[in-house]
């Protein structure tokens, strides 16, 4: 069943923690006449029929024999104070996943019919509890890889970019209002003339602008980057790889050729979840094994979002280590140098210009961990483009279907903004308007269409 087809009032149930052995688990109720039918498995019916709202009730799930099942503790909710705004109860008992199921199983044969994917949080969309930007916010939360992004997610789930849409579509039905009156009243000069501002515009144009292109680093956030460390053998990549990670997980070696293959993990670069590989040195070789990993490493190279290249502080750059930067300046991938090994006697300090292919340069020791927070920083810098000042106060996008739908809004105003200015008829400028008007109450879901609903919620866990 597709969300937007989900009845709603239904009693449904869900186990909303995962079935592992922990210490407890929670199964979700919500519908019409879930309180009377938990009743009905309960220890307690009356206390749990006559609970107020926001309140806990302390029993035992029975069987249909009276037999105990579990101890429990239940949550009760009371329409419309609820997330799904229907009565509702979220019963926790002790965490085995047979104790867990045998209640959840005891529940469904009293009446509760098994919830589908999101189906709570599109009770509470269709219930007026939420608005769709919130709903999808709950989702990122859930899936948030670094605590930046869950932050991110949660100013979302708050609603400071609900509030962001509410203004920017205030602006333009008090635009609206005042085209209204020069159209109505087209010869009363004291009444019409002058009440249009184009300046409204221009504002909500700019704000939405600001919305749109925040998606590029909020996408980053939610699906990470490849970062690779290249640079010839013995340059010290392994040892960059393990401090960066603050684990060995790479083998270690004076040795050249050690490593012949990449090995990957995942990081964390200033909030950014990060792929982070480590390669095969590059060098000239007869090795046909250790030739095949540094034609992966170059390919490799080729699709990463950003390649540190090591280059060893004691012995500078060669033509080797020139050809591979010029390599990455032809091919257009962000490239950092990192000048390793600074602390050793004999390195030579950091260039003072910049070589051909190189975006950055950092001079880094791996083995003492020194430079390695700058590193990091001008990594996250080139991912995101620059220009991030302000952006984590500022409200943000999270999908991109939201990115789609402000562009269009985006597309109108400005179209609205060249009518106005070009002299066209007021009607015309009110249709450009109207338009923007249609996209942004899509992207809050006043108007969404249900193969959107069925997007945003079947992407939901059950039990969400």
């Amino acid at each position: 069943m597709k969300p937007s087809e989900y009845p709603l009032g239904d009693p449904v149930a869900a186990i909303a923690t995962a079935l592992v052995p922990a210490a407890l688990g929670v199964i979700r109720l919500s519908g019409d006449s879930s309180l009377s039918l938990l009743s009905a498995c309960f220890s307690r019916p009356q206390a749990l029929a006559e609970a107020p709202g926001h309140s806990l009730v302390h029993g035992w799930i029975l069987t249909p024999e009276g037999e105990r099942i579990d101890e429990a503790m239940v949550a009760v909710y009371r329409a419309p104070r609820s997330f799904t705004g229907e009565d509702a109860a979220e019963v926790t008992v002790h965490g085995g996943p047979a104790t867990v199921l045998a209640a959840y199983r005891r529940f469904l044969a009293a009446g509760f019919r098994e919830a589908g994917r999101g189906e709570f949080a599109f009770r509470a969309f269709a219930n007026g509890k939420t608005d769709l930007l919130k709903a999808e916010a709950i989702r990122e939360i859930i899936g948030a890889r670094t605590e930046t992004g869950m932050a991110h997610a949660a100013r979302r789930l708050g609603g400071d970019l609900s509030a962001e849409i509410r203004r920017v579509r205030d602006l333009i039905l008090r635009c609206r209002a005042a085209i209204a009156v020069e159209i109505e009243y087209p010869e009363d000069e004291e009444t019409g003339s002058g009440a249009f501002d184009r300046e409204l515009i221009g504002e909500a144009l700019a704000a939405l602008e600001l919305l749109r292109d925040s998606w590029a680093a909020e996408r980053l956030l939610q699906d990470g980057a490849r970062v690779v460390l290249a640079g010839k053998t013995n340059a010290g990549k392994s040892s960059l790889f393990n401090a960066l990670l603050k684990e060995d997980r790479a083998i270690v070696s004076d040795v050249h050729g050690t490593t012949r293959d990449w090995i990957e993990a995942t990081a964390d670069f200033s909030g950014i979840p990060v792929r982070l590989f480590d390669t095969a040195g590059l060098r000239e070789t007869g090795d046909s094994i250790e030739a095949e990993g540094i034609l992966r490493t170059r390919t490799l190279a080729a699709g990463a979002d950003v390649v540190i290249y090591l280059a060893d502080a004691a012995q500078g750059l060669d033509g080797e280590d020139l050809a591979f930067l010029e390599e990455a300046g032809k091919g257009g991938f962000p490239l950092i140098l990192a000048w390793n090994k600074c602390d050793r006697e004999g390195a030579t300090p950091l260039p003072g210009e910049l070589p051909p292919g190189a975006a950055a340069a950092v001079a880094v020791s791996a083995r003492r961990g020194t430079g390695l927070a700058d590193l990091v920083a001008s990594a996250a810098g080139l991912l995101l483009g620059g220009g991030t000042e302000g952006a984590e106060r500022r409200p943000s996008l999270g999908s991109e279907r939201q990115r789609r739908d402000v562009a269009a809004a985006c597309e109108a105003l400005a179209h609205a903004q060249e009518a106005a200015l070009s002299g066209f008829p007021m009607d015309a400028v009110e249709e450009d308007l109207e338009t923007a008007l249609e996209r942004l109450a899509s992207i809050t879901g006043e108007t969404t269409g249900a193969d959107i609903l069925d997007a945003v919620f079947s992407g939901f866990c059950v039990g969400k």
